[in-house]
Protein backbone atom coordinates (compact mmCIF):
# COMPACT_ATOMS: atom_id res chain seq x y z
CA UNK A 1 0.00 0.00 0.00
CA UNK A 2 2.62 2.41 0.85
CA UNK A 3 4.43 1.61 -2.54
CA UNK A 4 0.95 2.53 -4.40
CA UNK A 5 1.21 5.51 -2.01
CA UNK A 6 4.51 6.69 -3.21
CA UNK A 7 3.78 5.73 -7.15
CA UNK A 8 0.82 7.84 -6.51
CA UNK A 9 2.16 10.89 -5.16
CA UNK A 10 5.07 11.04 -7.79
CA UNK A 11 2.57 10.17 -10.81
CA UNK A 12 0.46 13.15 -9.47
CA UNK A 13 2.96 15.58 -9.06
CA UNK A 14 4.64 14.62 -12.58
CA UNK A 15 1.04 14.70 -13.87
CA UNK A 16 0.73 18.35 -12.48
CA UNK A 17 4.31 19.83 -13.37
CA UNK A 18 3.50 18.54 -16.65
CA UNK A 19 0.60 20.30 -17.47
CA UNK A 20 1.82 23.60 -15.46
CA UNK A 21 5.05 23.69 -17.93
CA UNK A 22 2.83 22.41 -20.95
CA UNK A 23 0.46 25.53 -20.75
CA UNK A 24 3.07 27.82 -19.84
CA UNK A 25 5.69 26.50 -22.77
CA UNK A 26 1.87 26.61 -25.27
CA UNK A 27 1.29 30.13 -24.13
CA UNK A 28 4.88 31.40 -24.74
CA UNK A 29 5.20 29.98 -28.01
CA UNK A 30 1.68 30.50 -29.00
CA UNK A 31 2.51 34.30 -27.96
CA UNK A 32 5.48 34.23 -30.14
CA UNK A 33 3.73 32.63 -33.09
CA UNK A 34 1.21 35.36 -33.00
CA UNK A 35 3.79 38.03 -32.51
CA UNK A 36 5.42 36.61 -35.86
CA UNK A 37 1.89 35.93 -38.11
CA UNK A 38 1.21 40.15 -36.92
CA UNK A 39 4.19 41.33 -37.86
CA UNK A 40 4.20 40.03 -41.26
CA UNK A 41 0.57 40.53 -41.90
CA UNK A 42 2.07 44.62 -40.74
CA UNK A 43 4.30 44.42 -43.55
CA UNK A 44 1.87 42.40 -45.98
CA UNK A 45 -0.24 45.34 -45.62
CA UNK A 46 2.54 48.09 -46.07
CA UNK A 47 4.03 46.34 -48.81
CA UNK A 48 0.61 46.13 -50.40
CA UNK A 49 -0.18 49.77 -50.06
CA UNK A 50 3.47 50.61 -50.89
CA UNK A 51 4.26 47.86 -53.57
CA UNK A 52 4.89 49.90 -56.87
CA UNK A 53 6.99 52.62 -54.94
CA UNK A 54 9.38 49.41 -53.56
CA UNK A 55 9.49 47.66 -57.06
CA UNK A 56 10.39 50.90 -58.27
CA UNK A 57 13.38 52.32 -56.18
CA UNK A 58 14.90 48.59 -55.55
CA UNK A 59 17.34 49.61 -58.82
CA UNK A 60 18.05 52.95 -57.96
CA UNK A 61 19.71 54.52 -54.76
CA UNK A 62 18.48 55.41 -51.60
CA UNK A 63 17.68 58.64 -51.92
CA UNK A 64 19.55 61.06 -48.93
CA UNK A 65 17.97 64.47 -47.62
CA UNK A 66 19.34 67.55 -45.78
CA UNK A 67 22.20 66.69 -43.44
CA UNK A 68 22.48 62.56 -44.78
CA UNK A 69 18.97 61.87 -43.27
CA UNK A 70 16.38 60.35 -45.52
CA UNK A 71 14.50 62.40 -48.10
CA UNK A 72 11.29 64.58 -47.06
CA UNK A 73 12.33 65.77 -43.69
CA UNK A 74 13.19 69.59 -44.03
CA UNK A 75 13.93 71.88 -40.77
CA UNK A 76 12.00 69.20 -38.70
CA UNK A 77 9.34 68.77 -41.31
CA UNK A 78 6.94 65.97 -40.58
CA UNK A 79 6.31 64.57 -44.15
CA UNK A 80 7.71 61.39 -42.80
CA UNK A 81 5.16 58.94 -44.65
CA UNK A 82 5.42 60.46 -48.79
CA UNK A 83 7.81 59.53 -51.60
CA UNK A 84 11.02 60.46 -50.45
CA UNK A 85 9.98 59.71 -46.93
CA UNK A 86 12.16 58.00 -44.51
CA UNK A 87 8.75 55.18 -43.42
CA UNK A 88 6.12 53.22 -45.67
CA UNK A 89 2.48 52.99 -44.52
CA UNK A 90 -0.42 55.66 -43.38
CA UNK A 91 1.42 55.89 -39.82
CA UNK A 92 0.10 57.11 -36.88
CA UNK A 93 -3.35 56.90 -35.92
CA UNK A 94 -3.78 56.21 -40.27
CA UNK A 95 -2.33 52.83 -39.77
CA UNK A 96 0.45 50.50 -39.82
CA UNK A 97 3.91 51.93 -40.75
CA UNK A 98 7.64 50.31 -41.26
CA UNK A 99 10.72 52.53 -41.50
CA UNK A 100 12.23 52.58 -45.20
CA UNK A 101 15.34 49.91 -43.93
CA UNK A 102 12.56 47.56 -42.67
CA UNK A 103 11.00 48.15 -46.60
CA UNK A 104 14.05 47.64 -48.09
CA UNK A 105 14.81 44.24 -46.55
CA UNK A 106 11.51 43.01 -47.09
CA UNK A 107 12.10 39.72 -49.59
CA UNK A 108 8.71 40.08 -51.42
CA UNK A 109 7.12 39.02 -54.80
CA UNK A 110 3.85 39.46 -56.26
CA UNK A 111 1.48 37.41 -58.35
CA UNK A 112 -1.62 39.17 -60.38
CA UNK A 113 -3.95 36.84 -61.37
CA UNK A 114 -7.73 37.07 -63.33
CA UNK A 115 -11.14 36.37 -62.67
CA UNK A 116 -9.92 32.15 -63.22
CA UNK A 117 -7.10 32.05 -61.74
CA UNK A 118 -4.52 32.20 -64.65
CA UNK A 119 -1.75 34.33 -63.60
CA UNK A 120 -0.91 37.69 -65.55
CA UNK A 121 1.82 38.72 -63.72
CA UNK A 122 4.94 37.93 -61.77
CA UNK A 123 7.15 39.96 -60.22
CA UNK A 124 10.40 38.28 -58.10
CA UNK A 125 12.51 41.48 -58.36
CA UNK A 126 12.66 41.79 -54.52
CA UNK A 127 13.86 37.65 -54.36
CA UNK A 128 15.69 35.58 -55.49
CA UNK A 129 15.30 32.53 -54.06
CA UNK A 130 11.51 32.16 -56.42
CA UNK A 131 11.50 32.18 -60.40
CA UNK A 132 8.10 32.93 -62.27
CA UNK A 133 7.25 29.57 -62.16
CA UNK A 134 7.52 29.11 -58.95
CA UNK A 135 5.82 31.75 -57.99
CA UNK A 136 2.93 30.76 -60.02
CA UNK A 137 2.89 27.63 -57.99
CA UNK A 138 2.64 29.47 -54.81
CA UNK A 139 0.11 31.65 -56.33
CA UNK A 140 -2.19 28.55 -57.26
CA UNK A 141 -1.63 27.05 -53.55
CA UNK A 142 -2.31 30.51 -52.14
CA UNK A 143 -5.73 30.45 -53.81
CA UNK A 144 -6.97 26.73 -53.62
CA UNK A 145 -6.62 27.55 -49.73
CA UNK A 146 -9.17 29.92 -50.09
CA UNK A 147 -8.29 31.85 -47.55
CA UNK A 148 -7.31 35.86 -47.31
CA UNK A 149 -4.04 35.26 -45.97
CA UNK A 150 -2.30 32.38 -44.82
CA UNK A 151 1.17 30.55 -44.99
CA UNK A 152 2.30 28.66 -47.91
CA UNK A 153 5.60 27.12 -46.53
CA UNK A 154 7.62 29.89 -44.80
CA UNK A 155 5.93 32.32 -46.95
CA UNK A 156 2.92 34.71 -45.39
CA UNK A 157 0.32 35.93 -48.14
CA UNK A 158 -2.00 37.61 -48.62
CA UNK A 159 -4.91 38.12 -50.91
CA UNK A 160 -7.15 41.27 -52.82
CA UNK A 161 -8.89 41.45 -55.40
CA UNK A 162 -9.61 44.58 -57.37
CA UNK A 163 -12.00 44.60 -60.37
CA UNK A 164 -11.32 41.30 -62.64
CA UNK A 165 -8.08 40.69 -60.82
CA UNK A 166 -6.50 39.23 -57.59
CA UNK A 167 -3.17 40.56 -56.91
CA UNK A 168 -1.34 37.99 -53.92
CA UNK A 169 1.76 39.22 -52.49
CA UNK A 170 4.33 36.64 -50.35
CA UNK A 171 6.18 37.79 -47.92
CA UNK A 172 9.15 35.67 -46.87
CA UNK A 173 9.29 34.55 -43.57
CA UNK A 174 11.82 32.30 -43.52
CA UNK A 175 14.04 33.77 -40.96
CA UNK A 176 11.42 34.53 -38.32
CA UNK A 177 9.69 31.04 -38.39
CA UNK A 178 12.63 29.57 -38.26
CA UNK A 179 14.15 31.71 -34.53
CA UNK A 180 10.07 30.47 -33.94
CA UNK A 181 11.22 27.43 -34.16
CA UNK A 182 14.03 27.26 -32.96
CA UNK A 183 12.59 28.66 -29.40
CA UNK A 184 9.83 26.48 -29.82
CA UNK A 185 12.48 23.40 -29.91
CA UNK A 186 14.48 24.88 -27.14
CA UNK A 187 11.93 25.46 -25.01
CA UNK A 188 10.55 22.28 -25.32
CA UNK A 189 13.56 20.53 -24.37
CA UNK A 190 14.03 23.00 -20.96
CA UNK A 191 10.90 21.49 -20.43
CA UNK A 192 11.76 17.64 -20.82
CA UNK A 193 15.18 18.60 -19.16
CA UNK A 194 13.32 20.15 -16.38
CA UNK A 195 10.53 17.38 -15.87
CA UNK A 196 13.86 14.83 -15.97
CA UNK A 197 15.33 16.59 -13.20
CA UNK A 198 12.29 17.36 -10.98
CA UNK A 199 11.25 13.50 -11.25
CA UNK A 200 14.44 12.65 -10.00
CA UNK A 201 14.55 15.23 -6.92
CA UNK A 202 10.71 14.15 -6.10
CA UNK A 203 11.90 10.48 -6.68
CA UNK A 204 14.63 11.24 -3.95
CA UNK A 205 12.46 12.67 -1.59
CA UNK A 206 9.11 10.87 -1.98
CA UNK A 207 10.34 8.29 0.21
CA UNK A 208 10.92 11.32 3.08
CA UNK A 209 7.62 12.60 2.44
CA UNK A 210 5.08 9.17 2.76
CA UNK A 211 7.22 7.92 5.80
CA UNK A 212 5.35 9.43 8.52
CA UNK A 213 2.16 7.85 6.80
CA UNK A 214 4.18 4.64 5.93
CA UNK A 215 5.59 4.24 9.78
CA UNK A 216 1.83 5.00 10.80
CA UNK A 217 0.93 2.56 8.78
CA UNK A 218 3.37 -0.56 9.71
CA UNK A 219 2.47 0.51 13.24
CA UNK A 220 -1.04 -0.23 12.67
CA UNK A 221 -0.68 -3.09 10.84
CA UNK A 222 1.89 -4.33 13.85
CA UNK A 223 -0.87 -3.33 16.50
CA UNK A 224 -3.38 -5.23 14.76
CA UNK A 225 -1.38 -8.76 14.25
CA UNK A 226 0.19 -8.47 17.67
CA UNK A 227 -3.04 -7.68 19.29
CA UNK A 228 -4.81 -10.28 17.37
CA UNK A 229 -2.27 -12.81 18.29
CA UNK A 230 -2.46 -11.28 22.27
CA UNK A 231 -6.18 -11.76 22.40
CA UNK A 232 -5.78 -15.40 21.13
CA UNK A 233 -4.45 -16.72 24.00
CA UNK A 234 -6.76 -15.51 26.51
CA UNK A 235 -10.06 -16.27 24.01
CA UNK A 236 -8.60 -19.70 24.67
CA UNK A 237 -8.46 -20.00 27.75
CA UNK A 238 -12.08 -18.56 27.89
CA UNK A 239 -12.97 -20.83 26.15
CA UNK A 240 -11.21 -23.99 27.96
CA UNK A 241 -12.80 -22.59 31.04
CA UNK A 242 -16.33 -22.53 29.58
CA UNK A 243 -16.31 -26.05 27.91
CA UNK A 244 -14.52 -26.92 31.66
CA UNK A 245 -17.63 -25.51 33.81
CA UNK A 246 -20.38 -26.66 31.77
CA UNK A 247 -18.85 -30.51 32.02
CA UNK A 248 -18.85 -29.82 35.88
CA UNK A 249 -22.48 -27.89 35.53
CA UNK A 250 -23.46 -31.39 34.22
CA UNK A 251 -21.98 -33.27 36.63
CA UNK A 252 -23.12 -31.43 39.92
CA UNK A 253 -26.68 -31.70 39.03
CA UNK A 254 -26.87 -35.52 40.00
CA UNK A 255 -25.80 -38.88 38.51
CA UNK A 256 -25.38 -42.57 40.34
CA UNK A 257 -28.32 -42.06 42.64
CA UNK A 258 -26.84 -39.21 44.33
CA UNK A 259 -28.49 -35.86 45.23
CA UNK A 260 -27.72 -33.43 42.90
CA UNK A 261 -25.46 -30.63 44.19
CA UNK A 262 -27.32 -27.54 41.86
CA UNK A 263 -30.98 -27.43 41.56
CA UNK A 264 -31.69 -28.41 37.68
CA UNK A 265 -33.30 -24.34 37.71
CA UNK A 266 -29.97 -23.00 38.68
CA UNK A 267 -27.80 -25.72 36.41
CA UNK A 268 -30.24 -24.35 33.47
CA UNK A 269 -29.68 -20.68 34.38
CA UNK A 270 -25.95 -21.50 34.16
CA UNK A 271 -25.72 -23.15 31.00
CA UNK A 272 -27.64 -20.82 29.20
CA UNK A 273 -25.07 -18.33 30.52
CA UNK A 274 -22.40 -20.04 29.70
CA UNK A 275 -23.56 -20.30 26.27
CA UNK A 276 -24.26 -16.67 25.43
CA UNK A 277 -20.19 -16.20 26.92
CA UNK A 278 -19.22 -18.93 24.58
CA UNK A 279 -21.13 -17.26 21.47
CA UNK A 280 -19.92 -13.97 22.34
CA UNK A 281 -16.52 -15.21 22.84
CA UNK A 282 -16.47 -17.23 19.44
CA UNK A 283 -17.60 -14.06 17.92
CA UNK A 284 -14.75 -11.74 19.31
CA UNK A 285 -12.75 -14.77 18.56
CA UNK A 286 -13.89 -15.26 14.56
CA UNK A 287 -13.55 -10.71 14.83
CA UNK A 288 -9.72 -11.44 15.59
CA UNK A 289 -8.84 -13.73 13.13
CA UNK A 290 -10.52 -11.44 10.41
CA UNK A 291 -8.50 -8.63 11.26
CA UNK A 292 -5.26 -10.92 11.48
CA UNK A 293 -6.49 -12.40 8.00
CA UNK A 294 -7.16 -8.50 6.67
CA UNK A 295 -3.96 -7.19 7.75
CA UNK A 296 -1.70 -10.38 6.51
CA UNK A 297 -3.57 -9.79 3.03
CA UNK A 298 -2.48 -6.06 3.08
CA UNK A 299 0.96 -6.84 3.42
CA UNK A 300 0.71 -9.51 0.53
CA UNK A 301 1.96 -7.82 -1.88
CA UNK A 302 4.26 -10.32 -3.60
CA UNK A 303 3.94 -13.11 -0.86
CA UNK A 304 0.91 -14.89 -2.23
CA UNK A 305 1.80 -18.31 -4.25
CA UNK A 306 -0.02 -17.41 -7.70
CA UNK A 307 -0.65 -20.23 -9.87
CA UNK A 308 -3.35 -21.06 -13.30
CA UNK A 309 -6.62 -21.90 -11.79
CA UNK A 310 -10.01 -22.62 -13.15
CA UNK A 311 -11.93 -20.29 -12.01
CA UNK A 312 -15.37 -21.53 -13.78
CA UNK A 313 -14.58 -24.46 -11.70
CA UNK A 314 -14.55 -22.74 -8.35
CA UNK A 315 -17.37 -20.58 -8.65
CA UNK A 316 -19.30 -23.19 -9.49
CA UNK A 317 -18.06 -25.43 -6.55
CA UNK A 318 -18.83 -22.34 -4.25
CA UNK A 319 -22.26 -21.34 -5.53
CA UNK A 320 -22.91 -24.86 -5.07
CA UNK A 321 -21.39 -24.99 -1.48
CA UNK A 322 -24.20 -22.09 -0.87
CA UNK A 323 -27.34 -23.02 -2.35
CA UNK A 324 -28.31 -25.10 0.93
CA UNK A 325 -27.63 -22.26 3.16
CA UNK A 326 -29.58 -19.91 0.65
CA UNK A 327 -32.35 -21.99 1.04
CA UNK A 328 -32.41 -22.44 4.41
CA UNK A 329 -33.19 -18.90 4.61
CA UNK A 330 -35.64 -18.95 1.92
CA UNK A 331 -33.05 -17.63 -1.13
CA UNK A 332 -32.62 -18.86 -4.20
CA UNK A 333 -29.54 -18.54 -5.94
CA UNK A 334 -29.18 -18.15 -9.92
CA UNK A 335 -26.29 -18.44 -11.51
CA UNK A 336 -24.69 -17.88 -15.30
CA UNK A 337 -20.91 -18.84 -15.47
CA UNK A 338 -19.21 -18.38 -18.55
CA UNK A 339 -16.80 -21.95 -19.17
CA UNK A 340 -13.09 -22.22 -19.47
CA UNK A 341 -12.24 -18.88 -17.35
CA UNK A 342 -8.74 -19.36 -16.36
CA UNK A 343 -7.36 -16.76 -13.86
CA UNK A 344 -3.59 -16.85 -12.06
CA UNK A 345 -3.73 -16.09 -8.22
CA UNK A 346 -4.21 -18.54 -5.11
CA UNK A 347 -6.69 -20.78 -4.73
CA UNK A 348 -7.68 -20.39 -0.86
CA UNK A 349 -7.55 -16.78 -1.09
CA UNK A 350 -9.99 -16.80 -4.52
CA UNK A 351 -12.65 -19.01 -2.18
CA UNK A 352 -12.63 -17.07 0.70
CA UNK A 353 -12.93 -13.69 -2.18
CA UNK A 354 -16.09 -15.69 -3.54
CA UNK A 355 -17.35 -17.28 0.15
CA UNK A 356 -17.59 -13.63 1.37
CA UNK A 357 -19.35 -12.05 -1.68
CA UNK A 358 -21.75 -14.86 -1.78
CA UNK A 359 -22.50 -14.80 2.24
CA UNK A 360 -22.73 -10.97 2.02
CA UNK A 361 -25.34 -11.42 -0.56
CA UNK A 362 -27.06 -14.32 1.39
CA UNK A 363 -26.74 -12.38 4.45
CA UNK A 364 -27.78 -9.35 3.48
CA UNK A 365 -30.67 -9.97 0.52
CA UNK A 366 -34.20 -8.73 1.01
CA UNK A 367 -36.48 -10.98 3.49
CA UNK A 368 -38.98 -13.71 1.31
CA UNK A 369 -42.25 -12.18 0.50
CA UNK A 370 -45.41 -13.43 0.35
CA UNK A 371 -47.50 -13.53 -3.18
CA UNK A 372 -50.96 -13.59 -2.06
CA UNK A 373 -53.09 -16.94 -3.36
CA UNK A 374 -56.79 -16.17 -2.52
CA UNK A 375 -58.86 -15.25 0.76
CA UNK A 376 -58.96 -18.88 1.54
CA UNK A 377 -55.59 -19.46 0.42
CA UNK A 378 -52.29 -19.10 2.85
CA UNK A 379 -49.98 -16.63 0.41
CA UNK A 380 -46.90 -18.53 -1.97
CA UNK A 381 -43.57 -17.50 -0.82
CA UNK A 382 -41.28 -15.81 -3.44
CA UNK A 383 -37.76 -16.09 -2.77
CA UNK A 384 -35.47 -13.47 -3.56
CA UNK A 385 -32.91 -14.10 -5.85
CA UNK A 386 -29.47 -13.69 -5.73
CA UNK A 387 -27.56 -13.40 -9.55
CA UNK A 388 -24.19 -15.05 -9.64
CA UNK A 389 -22.09 -14.33 -13.00
CA UNK A 390 -19.23 -14.73 -14.40
CA UNK A 391 -17.77 -14.03 -17.45
CA UNK A 392 -14.73 -12.80 -19.58
CA UNK A 393 -14.09 -9.08 -20.95
CA UNK A 394 -11.25 -8.54 -22.79
CA UNK A 395 -8.21 -9.65 -20.47
CA UNK A 396 -9.87 -10.29 -17.14
CA UNK A 397 -12.63 -12.14 -15.45
CA UNK A 398 -15.42 -10.48 -14.71
CA UNK A 399 -17.43 -11.96 -11.20
CA UNK A 400 -20.46 -9.92 -10.33
CA UNK A 401 -22.97 -11.03 -7.35
CA UNK A 402 -26.28 -8.92 -7.34
CA UNK A 403 -28.75 -8.98 -4.65
CA UNK A 404 -31.85 -6.83 -3.70
CA UNK A 405 -32.18 -5.12 -0.70
CA UNK A 406 -34.55 -3.96 2.01
CA UNK A 407 -33.48 -0.65 2.18
CA UNK A 408 -32.44 1.85 -0.02
CA UNK A 409 -28.68 2.42 -0.77
CA UNK A 410 -27.24 5.58 -2.12
CA UNK A 411 -23.76 6.52 -3.47
CA UNK A 412 -22.86 7.89 -0.28
CA UNK A 413 -23.53 4.34 1.36
CA UNK A 414 -21.20 2.90 -1.36
CA UNK A 415 -18.29 5.03 -1.47
CA UNK A 416 -17.70 3.73 1.99
CA UNK A 417 -18.82 -0.28 2.01
CA UNK A 418 -14.98 -1.71 1.63
CA UNK A 419 -14.25 0.30 4.47
CA UNK A 420 -13.55 -1.55 7.89
CA UNK A 421 -16.25 -1.24 10.03
CA UNK A 422 -18.48 0.68 7.92
CA UNK A 423 -22.26 -0.79 8.04
CA UNK A 424 -25.41 1.02 5.82
CA UNK A 425 -27.98 -0.45 8.74
CA UNK A 426 -25.57 -1.01 12.28
CA UNK A 427 -28.77 -2.43 13.76
CA UNK A 428 -29.54 -4.95 10.27
CA UNK A 429 -25.75 -5.60 10.24
CA UNK A 430 -25.54 -6.32 13.86
CA UNK A 431 -28.57 -8.57 14.05
CA UNK A 432 -26.93 -10.76 11.34
CA UNK A 433 -23.93 -11.19 13.34
CA UNK A 434 -21.24 -9.81 10.65
CA UNK A 435 -18.67 -7.74 12.23
CA UNK A 436 -18.10 -5.18 8.59
CA UNK A 437 -15.12 -6.14 7.69
CA UNK A 438 -15.74 -8.74 4.92
CA UNK A 439 -15.75 -6.25 2.29
CA UNK A 440 -12.76 -4.99 3.18
CA UNK A 441 -11.02 -8.39 2.79
CA UNK A 442 -12.65 -8.77 -0.70
CA UNK A 443 -10.78 -5.45 -1.36
CA UNK A 444 -7.70 -6.46 0.44
CA UNK A 445 -8.17 -10.21 -1.90
CA UNK A 446 -8.36 -8.62 -5.11
CA UNK A 447 -5.59 -6.10 -4.66
CA UNK A 448 -3.30 -8.72 -4.23
CA UNK A 449 -3.96 -10.50 -7.25
CA UNK A 450 -3.98 -7.07 -8.85
CA UNK A 451 -7.55 -6.83 -9.38
CA UNK A 452 -10.27 -3.86 -8.63
CA UNK A 453 -13.23 -4.10 -7.06
CA UNK A 454 -16.63 -1.97 -7.09
CA UNK A 455 -19.84 -1.92 -6.07
CA UNK A 456 -22.90 -0.35 -7.60
CA UNK A 457 -26.76 0.20 -7.73
CA UNK A 458 -28.81 -0.01 -10.38
CA UNK A 459 -32.32 1.10 -8.69
CA UNK A 460 -31.38 1.69 -5.26
CA UNK A 461 -32.92 -1.10 -3.87
CA UNK A 462 -30.03 -3.80 -5.12
CA UNK A 463 -26.48 -4.11 -4.38
CA UNK A 464 -24.00 -5.48 -6.90
CA UNK A 465 -20.30 -5.97 -6.17
CA UNK A 466 -18.01 -6.39 -9.11
CA UNK A 467 -14.32 -7.95 -8.95
CA UNK A 468 -12.62 -7.72 -12.06
CA UNK A 469 -9.38 -9.65 -12.13
CA UNK A 470 -6.61 -10.49 -14.89
CA UNK A 471 -6.69 -13.49 -17.13
CA UNK A 472 -4.10 -15.99 -16.44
Amino acid sequence: MIKKLKIRFIVLAMVSLTVLLSLIVAGMNIANYTKVVNDADVRLEVIGENADRLLESHEGDRMQGPMGMPGGIENGGADLYGDNAPFFGRGGERGHSISRDEAEEARFFVVTTDGSGNVQQTNVERISSIDEEGAAEYAGKALASGDDAGFVEDFRYSVKTEGSSTRIIFLDCGRTLDSFRSFLRASILASLLGLLVVFFIILYFAGRIVKPVAESYEKQKRFITDAGHEIKTPLAIIKANIDLMDMEIDGATGGDGEKPAIADETAASLKDSLGDINDQVARLTGLTNDLVYLSRMEEADNSLVMTELPFSDIVSETVSSFEPLAMDKGKAISSEIDPSVTVKGSSKELEKLLSILLENAVKYSAAPRIIPCGDDEDGMPAPPVIDVRLRKEGRSAVFEVRNQTDGELTNEMLSHVFERFYRTDSSRNSATGGHGIGLSMANAIVNAHGGKISARTSTGRDFIVTAVLPLA
